[in-house]
Parts: structure tokens; sequence; C-alpha cells
């Protein structure tokens, strides 16, 4: 079977070192083929983006075109309706036949899983890839624990294997950053160096994201 593809979402406003080293990480941990970075339109969990989805799909753009084997996948941009998703592992499943995918998330989002579009549906389609810190023990309910101890699996080659269907924690200690942190950085006229790639940083300053003065 062909190498998994790794898929992560968000609204990437900016994209920014904890989102790409988490792909990177699971890239490397779990031999993913790419792992592709989606850019929401009308998140569904979360306010409406600061910056318009043509600058968010950019800055996604720069920050893969400098990280070998991430790839902009722009799908999510282009619908009217919000992101659930759902919607889009239906749509990369029926594309990619038995092709393995893995949707990588934190353990912030497994936790509220059940709060989701039609969550029971997500592992029919795709691996659930969960970023987390090794010793920290996860605060589910009843349902999710029954769900992790029936599809947990900690075999990477069990994600290989089968085209979905298994939940994997990654082992990642995510990076203290956050979009909210750099917009606000940058608000009071702070510079964010390091905390998103040169590239990124450079095209923020020329459209005059986040400080009101959008070119």
């Amino acid at each position: 079977m062909t190498a998994p593809i790794g898929l992560l979402g968000g609204t990437f406003d900016p994209v920014h070192i904890a989102h790409l080293r988490t792909a990177i990480v699971a890239k490397e941990q779990l031999g993913l083929n790419e792992v592709r970075l989606l850019p929401n339109h009308i998140p569904p969990h979360r306010a409406t983006p600061d910056s318009a989805p043509a600058h968010r799909l950019a800055m996604v753009r720069l920050a893969a075109a400098a990280t070998p084997g991430l790839v902009a996948d722009e799908r999510e941009l282009t619908r009217s309706t919000p992101s659930y998703t759902v919607n889009t592992l239906a749509a990369l499943r029926a594309e990619q036949g038995d092709r393995p995918l893995c949707f990588i998330m934190g353990m912030d989002s497994l936790c509220s899983l059940d709060k989701w579009h039609r969550w029971q549906e997500l592992l029919e389609y795709a691996h659930l890839v969960v970023s987390h810190r090794p010793g920290w023990k996860p605060k589910l309910n009843t349902r999710l624990t029954a769900l992790l101890e029936h599809h947990g699996t900690q075999d990477r080659e069990r994600l290989h294997q089968t085209p979905a269907g298994h939940i994997f924690l990654l082992n990642n200690p995510e990076l203290e950053v956050s979009s909210t942190q750099i917009r606000n950085s940058i608000k009071a006229g702070n510079n964010p160096q390091y905390l998103l790639p040169e590239a990124v940083a450079n095209y923020i300053r020329q459209q005059g994201l986040y400080t009101g003065t959008m070119v």
C-alpha cells in the first residue's frame, strides 16, 4: 500500500513554527509521503480569521515551499460553507481510493471531538493522529475514552496497512506558540522573527497584515 498522506487543517492566521514542526514530526515519525496544509475558509469552532482567505493561502504556500514534504491544499477555501472536517476527508477519500489518510490534530481537539460535525464518521475516512505531550494524560469523557480504547494504536505500521480507522498518539512536545500571540505582537509593533518562517514574516510586512494598514 502507498505511504499515507498527512492532513493538517487550521485557520493559519498566520501559519507559524508550531504548525510546521507538528507537520514535520508527523511526517518523520509516521513515514508519511507528504503533509497537506489545509487552511479553513469558515472555521466552525472559532471566530472568523483576521486576514482574508487569499492572504492565508499565500502564507501557507510560502511556508510549504520552504519545507520539503509539505504541500498547500486550498480545497476548503473554495467553499462558501463551514469547513467541516468530515466533508474534507470524504472528498479526499474519494480522490485517493484506499491510500491511508492521517488527519493530524491537537490533544485539545481530541478532547472535544464529540462536539464536531458528524464526528462518528471521521474514522471511516482517515486515521486520527493526535499531537500530545509525553506523559500528559488527556481528560476524555466516557464516549471519547471508549473511542480511544477501541481505535487506539501505537503501531505506526497499522497506519500504513489500512486506509483509516486508527487513533495514534504522536510523541510531539508542542511549542508554546499561537497565531493569536503573533497577531497581538505585530499589532503592538513588536518583531515576530523566529516565530514563523522568514518568507511569511516578509509577506505580513509587505501586506500590512494585523496592523490595520493592509495594502
